[in-house]
C-alpha cells in the first residue's frame, strides 16, 4: 500500500527489457517517491524483476497479473488497487513482429495491433475516468521512432505504432482540459533479451509466400544493416528508464520524448520534405545503394559514440 504523499505508478510488461528497469528504477527512488504496481501477463515470469529490485520488493514494489489483451484483466488488475488510485500509467507492454509482409499472417498482424495498440487503449479508457474525477494524472506510452518514420521490413509494427501515435496525439489535447498529460517515449534501437532473440529467430526462418529477391533482401541487407544500427546507435532499457523517469518528474512534461538525439536528424528530415521523397528516397538510396558505406558510417559512429554521448542521449530536454 503507498505511504502518504507517495504517487501510484502503474507499469504494464515488466517481466523483462524495458518495463522491468523502469519499475526497479522507480521502485529504489531515494526519495521513495513512488509506490510502484509492477504488472506481467505470466507471474510465473517474475523472478528476474523480484531479483533486481531487491529489498525493494514488497515495499516500494508489488506485482500483479495483467493481460492488456483482456478487458476482464485490465477490470480486476485496477480494481485491486486501493481506491482505483493511479496517479501515473506507465504503458510499457508490446511486441515486435519482422519480416516480409507477404509472408506474414493476419492472425499475426492483429495479434501485433490487440497488443500494441488496444492493449494501451484499454489501460487508458480504465484509468481515465478516475483521473478525470480528480482532475489530476500523467499517462505515459512506450512508443517508437518507428511511430514517427516508417522501416522497412517493420511494417505491420511501424503502423501499430504509428495507429498509437495518432490516437494519443487526440487524447492529449482533451486530458489537458483534466489536468492530465499525456507523454510519449521514443526510443530507436534498444539492446533488449526481445530484441536479441527476435533478430536471431527471424535470420533462421523461411518466409513462405514472398518472392526470393525479397526475401533475399531482408535476410542479406536488411538484417545486416539493422545489427550495425543496433551496435552504432543501440540503447540499453536502462537509458530508457532514466528518460522516462526525466518525463514522469518534469513540471512541465513534454508530449513527445525522443530518446536518442541521433535520431532526431531522421524525424526532421521527413517533416523537411511533404511530398515524402526526401525521406523514402533517402532510405532507399542508404540500404540499396549505399550498403557498403552506411556499413563504413555505422561502424565510425559507434567508435564516436563512446559511453559519455550515449548517456547525454537519453535525456528528453
Amino acid at each position: 500500500m503507498a505511504s502518504s504523499g507517495q504517487k501510484v505508478v502503474l507499469i504494464t510488461g515488466c517481466s523483462s527489457g524495458i518495463g522491468l528497469r523502469i519499475a526497479v528504477l522507480l521502485a529504489k527512488d531515494e526519495k521513495k517517491r513512488y509506490h510502484v504496481i509492477a504488472t506481467m501477463r505470466d507471474l510465473k515470469k517474475k523472478d528476474k524483476l523480484v531479483e533486481t529490485a531487491g529489498d525493494a520488493y514488497g515495499k516500494t514494489l508489488m506485482l500483479l497479473p495483467l493481460d492488456v489483451c483482456s478487458d476482464e484483466s485490465v477490470k480486476q488488475c485496477i480494481n485491486s488497487v486501493k481506491d482505483r488510485h493511479i496517479d501515473i500509467l506507465i504503458n510499457n507492454a508490446g511486441v515486435g513482429l519482422l519480416g516480409p509482409v507477404e509472408s506474414i499472417s493476419m492472425e499475426d498482424m492483429k495479434r501485433v495491433f490487440e497488443t500494441n495498440f488496444f492493449g494501451v487503449v484499454r489501460m487508458i479508457k480504465e484509468v481515465m475516468p478516475d483521473m478525470k474525477k480528480r482532475r489530476a494524472g500523467h499517462i505515459v506510452v512506450m512508443s517508437s521512432v518507428m511511430g514517427l518514420q516508417g522501416v522497412v521490413f517493420n511494417d505491420v509494427y511501424t503502423a501499430s505504432k504509428f495507429a498509437m501515435e495518432g490516437f494519443c496525439e487526440s487524447m492529449a489535447v482533451q486530458l489537458l482540459k483534466f489536468n492530465i498529460h499525456l507523454s510519449m517515449i521514443e526510443p530507436g534501437p534498444v539492446h533488449t533479451e526481445f530484441e536479441t532473440k527476435m533478430m536471431e529467430d527471424v535470420a533462421k526462418m523461411e518466409y513462405p509466400g514472398a518472392d526470393a529477391d525479397t526475401v533475399r533482401y531482408f535476410k542479406d541487407v536488411y538484417l545486416p544493416s539493422s545489427k550495425d544500427i543496433f551496435e552504432a546507435m543501440g540503447q540499453t532499457p536502462e537509458d530508457i528508464a532514466k528518460c522516462t523517469k526525466k518525463v514522469i518528474e518534469s513540471r512541465n512534461p513534454r508530449f513527445r520524448n525522443l530518446t536518442n538525439s541521433l535520431y532526431t536528424p531522421i524525424v526532421a528530415m521527413k517533416y523537411a520534405d511533404e511530398t515524402g521523397g526526401l525521406s523514402v528516397n533517402t532510405f532507399y538510396n542508404l540500404l540499396f545503394n549505399f550498403g557498403p558505406l552506411m556499413h563504413i558510417t555505422m561502424s565510425i559512429l559507434k567508435c564516436l559514440t563512446c559511453s559519455c554521448l550515449r548517456r547525454r542521449t537519453i535525456s528528453p530536454n
